[in-house]
């Protein structure tokens, strides 16, 4: 079995498992649109206020619903036996958990990227700002659930780990939050968004070079 088999295979054996399960999958849709969409009814009709509070709600709304997902990571795969398994498979566990990161990106912070662009006509914003504004969640949002995983592999069998894992990574998740926003605030007042997107950038390429490794020193400690 080579690499990037392994990988791939992670990937669509944890999609397969998600559209059986698809109420999780929902639940973090759900929680993001609803939360977005509270904050314009509990404002009221001020445009201006909507426009400064966007980029900064959209953004921690999906913080938010990413750390919702972040407790099934790795949890039912621990309980039933199968994340030993992996651990015992011919392939390197990192090449696993990043395809496990991968999944769960892609069934949390894709939808939550493309929904953006709609709840964000909520906040009257421009079209190049909500353009950024994907951007910027296309960039980040892997962020989040590479430094996530990390958090739910250390707080992996521990009774409370939900509550736990929210306190260990949001410190981490504040670096994403602000370049995110600052991006999108930057283009709306009319400067360049370049700098945030790049260190975003940074920010990604660093997790996907070290989050991997750690999250797999988590697990193998969680499963001895």
């Amino acid at each position: 079995m080579t690499i990037a088999s392994a990988l791939i295979g992670v990937v669509r054996r944890d999609l397969r498992l998600a559209m059986r399960r698809k109420s999780d999958m929902l639940t973090t849709l759900f929680f993001f649109v609803i939360v977005v969409s509270l904050f314009p009814l509990g404002i009221g009709p001020e445009m201006s206020t909507l426009r400064t509070i966007g980029p900064g709600v959209l953004w921690v709304a999906a913080l938010l619903a990413t750390m919702l997902s972040l407790g099934r990571l790795f949890e039912q795969d621990y309980l039933d036996g199968t994340l030993e398994q992996l651990a015992l498979s011919p392939a390197p566990l990192g090449v696993l958990v990043m395809g496990k990161i991968m999944a769960h990106w892609l069934l949390s912070g894709l939808p939550l990227t493309f929904l953006t662009p709609i709840l964000a006509l909520q906040f009257d914003l421009s079209l190049p700002v909500i353009v950024v504004l994907a951007l910027s969640l296309a960039l980040g949002t892997p962020v989040l659930s590479l430094i996530g995983a990390i958090g739910a592999a250390l707080t992996l069998g521990i009774r409370g780990g939900g509550v736990l894992v929210s306190l260990l990574i949001l410190p981490l998740y504040i670096p994403v939050l602000i370049f995110g926003a600052g991006a999108v605030e930057a283009q709306a007042s009319g400067l360049t968004a370049d700098a945030h997107l790049s260190l975003l950038g940074a920010l990604l390429a660093l997790a996907t070079f070290f989050a991997p490794w750690a999250t797999t020193a988590a697990l193998r400690i969680a499963l001895e």
